[in-house]
C-alpha cells in the first residue's frame, strides 16, 4: 500500500519551478487559504477523478490541494473515508514483509508470475538509493535510476527493484507526484508496477471490487511510467500488466496476480485529457472565493456551491464530499442521484419533477424515446396496480 503522500505542489516531468505559473499557484493558494499547504494528489485521488471527470468541484479542489475530508467536516457532511489504525499498521507490516532483504520474495513472484528473464538470485538485485531533497529531487532521482537500471539490464541481464520509487504526472494543467509501491526493471529491460494490498487472496482470487480499484490505481502509475520511459532513446517497455500482491488466504503469506490494466490505462488516459484545465475553472469563480475550512458554514458552503459538481452514486466510494453533494443533488430533484446510467436513458430529463410530469403526459414531447418509455411505465404500473384494487394515478 501507498506510503503516505508528500505534502506539496508537484511539477511536471522536466519542468523546474522556474517555468511554472506563478499567477495560477497563487490563485490556486488563495482558493485554499494562503496560510494552509497544499494536500498532493495521489493515484487514488487521480483514479477517482479520471472515473468523473465532468466534476468540475472535483477537479479544483484536488488541484489547488484542499484537503476535501476537513472541508466535508467544515460543511457538516464527513465522510467515512480512510482506514483504521489497525488496518493501516496491519498493511505497512505486510508490505514490509513482503519487500524484507531487498526485494527477495517480491521479486520471486514478479519472475514467477510476469517472467522477463532468468530467476533472480537472492541478494543480487539491484537496489537504488532513491532518496533526495524534495519530491522534485525524488522525481528526478527515480528517473535517473530507471535509465540506470536499464541500461545495466541490457548490459549484465541484472534485475532491480525500486521501493517506492516517485513519478510525475501533469493533470488538468496542475501537476501531481505519485508514489507506487514498487517498480521492477527485469533483466530483458522491461519495467512492471507492483501494488501491494492488504486484502485478503483466497483461494487464487481476490474480491473483484477491489481487484478493480487496484487496477485503476495502478493504471495511473502505468501512465506516469510511460511518460519517464518517453524520454529515453529507445524508450524502454511499461508492461501493461502489474503485479498485485495480496496475503494469501488468512495467513501474512504473500500471493501474486497478474492483472492487465490496459482497458483501465486507456481509460484514466481517455478521461484525463478531457479534464478542464485547473486554472480556467478557477478564473470563472467569483472574486474572493476561498475554501479556508476556518470559515463560516454559511460562506464556505457558499464558496463550494460556486462550483458546478457531477454527482453520481459511484461517488460514495470514490469521493470525500460525496455525502454533501448527494444532500444538494437530492434537494434539487437531480435524476444524477439516481445513476449515471438512469440519467443517460433519460436524455433531456434532468429532474425528477421533470421525469415525473412527462410521465404523467403533463409535459415532454410524445415523439421522444425518453418520454415514450416513461408513459409506457406509468400505464404499465397504472394497469398493475389497479389490477390490485389499489389507487393509480390517471396516465393518458
Amino acid at each position: 500500500m501507498p506510503a503516505p503522500p508528500t505534502r506539496g505542489a508537484a511539477l511536471p516531468i522536466g519542468a523546474s519551478p522556474a517555468r511554472a505559473k506563478p499567477r495560477v499557484w497563487g490563485k490556486l493558494a488563495e482558493l485554499r487559504g494562503s496560510d494552509i499547504p497544499p494536500r498532493a494528489l495521489d493515484a487514488r485521488a487521480l483514479a477517482a477523478l479520471a472515473a468523473n471527470p465532468g466534476c468540475r468541484r472535483r477537479a479544483l479542489l484536488d488541484g489547488a490541494g484542499v484537503d476535501k475530508a476537513r472541508l466535508a467536516d467544515a460543511l457538516g457532511a464527513p465522510s467515512g473515508f480512510g482506514q483504521s489504525q489497525f488496518a493501516f499498521m496491519r498493511g505497512n507490516a505486510f508490505e514490509a514483509k513482503v519487500k524484507a532483504d531487498g526485494g527477495t520474495e517480491l521479486l520471486r513472484l514478479v519472475h514467477e508470475r510476469m517472467g522477463g528473464g532468468p530467476e533472480p538470485v537472492p541478494g543480487q538485485a539491484r537496489t537504488p538509493d532513491l532518496t533526495a531533497v524534495g519530491p522534485e529531487g525524488r522525481t528526478a532521482r527515480t528517473a535517473f535510476a530507471l535509465r540506470e537500471a536499464t541500461a545495466e539490464a541490457a548490459a549484465s541481464g541484472a534485475w532491480t527493484f525500486l521501493e517506492h520509487p516517485m513519478l510525475a504526472l501533469d493533470v488538468a494543467g496542475t501537476p501531481a507526484f505519485l508514489e507506487p509501491d514498487a517498480v521492477v526493471v527485469h533483466p530483458d529491460g522491461t519495467w512492471t508496477v507492483v501494488e501491494i494490498k492488504s486484502f485478503p487472496m483466497i483461494d487464487g482470487s481476490a474480491d473483484a471490487a477491489k481487484v478493480g480499484a487496484a487496477a485503476r490505481q495502478a493504471a495511473v502509475y502505468v501512465l506516469a511510467l510511460e511518460r519517464v520511459a518517453g524520454h529515453l532513446d529507445p524508450a524502454p517497455e511499461v508492461r501493461h500488466r502489474i503485479l498485485l500482491v495480496c496475503p494469501k488466504d488468512f495467513s501474512n503469506l504473500p500471493a501474486a496476480s497478474a492483472v492487465d490494466v490496459r482497458k483501465q490505462l486507456s481509460v484514466t488516459r481517455r478521461q484525463l485529457e478531457r479534464l478542464t484545465r485547473v486554472e480556467d475553472i478557477a478564473d470563472a469563480l467569483p472574486e474572493g472565493t476561498c475554501f479556508d475550512v476556518t470559515l463560516p458554514t454559511d460562506e464556505l458552503t457558499e464558496a463550494v456551491e460556486s462550483v458546478p459538481a457531477t454527482y453520481a452514486p459511484e461517488c460514495l466510494a470514490a469521493c470525500e464530499l460525496a455525502f454533501h453533494c448527494r444532500d444538494r443533488a437530492r434537494d434539487q430533484g437531480a435524476v444524477t442521484s439516481l445513476g449515471r446510467g438512469l440519467r443517460a436513458e433519460l436524455g433531456g430529463l434532468t429532474t425528477v419533477d421533470e421525469v415525473l410530469s412527462a410521465a404523467h403526459g403533463h409535459s415532454g414531447d410524445p415523439l421522444d424515446p425518453a418520454v415514450a418509455a416513461l408513459r409506457r411505465a406509468a400505464r404499465l404500473r397504472a394497469e398493475a396496480l389497479g389490477a390490485r384494487g389499489e389507487a393509480a394515478p390517471a396516465c393518458p
